[in-house]
């Protein structure tokens, strides 16, 4: 009851009561906002276009020290006025899982919006311009610096490495939050680990007539395919496996040299995580041994740790009672795969939150629901002049 009192009191203090019914009068100049940046293509490892977009928004808002590192994440900061309060970081991602010549039209239908990577991350964002502007606007200054930060790498292959970057750069010493264009009305401090690997297959190879009997690298993949599938992963905690990628061959009448698998292992619990992998290993090794001209390599190529803070966690509780203030629907506490696992993974205290409800994610028909824009960002605002000190 302490942190809702504690919202319940800072949401009426008119220059924060004025900030939060400016998300409803300007509800239509945000989606135009969200819509700016998704006609921005920003593949995972070429967010450069978008990143230099949000540098110029950032500049333009009056934040302090705008610059991108190395890998084009985007800092700003909004100063507060006591050097000794723990800084927040604000973060969204940048990139999308959409190749750079993707058609980017958008489509609108009555308060839905469609159109590739519209909430995924396009509205994350446009979520912090929108802050950053309504900080300045209604002189909301807080005790701690705020940094505000667009991040690469956050989809597939990317890693998280944008976020590895900003956790190194602020270290334990910060609060995080992060921002995701959908999953309003849902809280995330718990993150799932992700393990990914891609498993070569070499063998004999030959002409499908003239050498048929000799050792083919498909066949033998296709073998430890089947075998994955028959492993047993626990319910509790959660635990999954999938072989999301197969390639490899010449030609239809051409016994295989060659070929891959790109498989994503991922678990609530790091131990199970752990097992799994080791189960995995077995069962690849007991498939190769049956074929002695075979070899196998198996490559990591993403991990992502797994984390978790308490939900008695005060930016937790701070999360869930700005929510509380602003919506009667339930909240759901998720445990997922977004840049909090850097943090988390750390023990340091961070969470992710949704702007508003989005559907068909990573999907061409992606969309975007307007109607929970006010809400979500004014869920928003109140975290972050509590766990900024305002």
């Amino acid at each position: 009851m302490e942190n809702v009192s504690q919202i319940e009191l800072l949401a009426q203090r008119p220059p924060v009561q004025a900030a939060l019914r400016s998300f409803y009068t300007r509800q239509q100049e945000i989606v135009e906002l969200i819509i700016a940046i998704q006609q921005i293509p920003a593949p995972t490892f070429a967010e450069a276009e978008r990143a230099a977009y949000m540098e110029q928004r950032f500049a333009g808002l009056g934040l302090a020290d705008v610059a991108q590192d190395g890998l084009h994440n985007v800092y700003g900061r909004f100063p507060g006025h006591s050097p000794t309060a723990t800084p927040l970081v604000i973060s969204a991602h940048l990139d999308t899982v959409f190749p750079a010549n993707t058609d980017l039209t958008v489509q609108r239908k009555d308060s839905l919006i469609y159109g590739p990577g519209i909430g995924d991350n396009s509205a994350g964002l446009a979520g912090l311009l929108t802050l950053a502007q309504t900080l300045r606007d209604f002189a909301l200054r807080p005790a701690a610096d705020i940094w505000f930060v667009a991040n690469v790498g956050e989809e597939g292959m990317g890693d998280l490495r944008g976020m590895r970057a900003v956790v190194e750069r602020f270290g334990p010493g910060a609060l995080y939050i992060v921002l995701e264009g959908g999953l309003y009305g849902q809280i995330c401090h718990q993150a799932i680990g992700v393990r990914r690997f891609r498993l070569d297959v070499s063998g004999p190879g030959g002409h499908s007539w003239g050498s048929f009997g000799a050792t083919s690298a498909i066949h033998v993949l296709g073998r430890i395919i089947a075998a994955i599938a028959d492993l047993q992963a626990p319910q509790t905690p959660r635990t999954t496996y999938n072989v999301g990628l197969i390639e490899g061959g010449t030609s239809i009448n051409s016994i295989a040299q060659k070929a891959s698998l790109w498989l994503d292992l991922r678990s609530e619990d790091a131990g199970a995580l752990r097992q799994l992998e080791a189960n995995v290993n077995k069962v690849v090794q007991e498939v190769v041994a049956k074929f002695p001209e075979t070899a196998v390599a198996m490559h990591l190529v993403g991990d992502r740790p797994a984390g978790k803070i308490p939900r008695q966690t005060p930016l937790v509780s701070w999360a869930e009672a700005a929510l509380q203030h602003v919506s009667q629907e339930t909240i759901t506490y998720m445990t997922g795969s977004t840049d909090t696992n850097i943090p988390l993974s750390q023990g340091i205290p961070s969470v992710c939150i949704g702007l508003t409800r989005t559907g068909h994610a990573h999907r061409l028909d992606e969309y975007l629901d307007t109607t929970f824009l006010p809400q979500g960002l004014s869920q928003l605002l109140l975290l972050t002049l509590t766990a900024a000190g305002f």
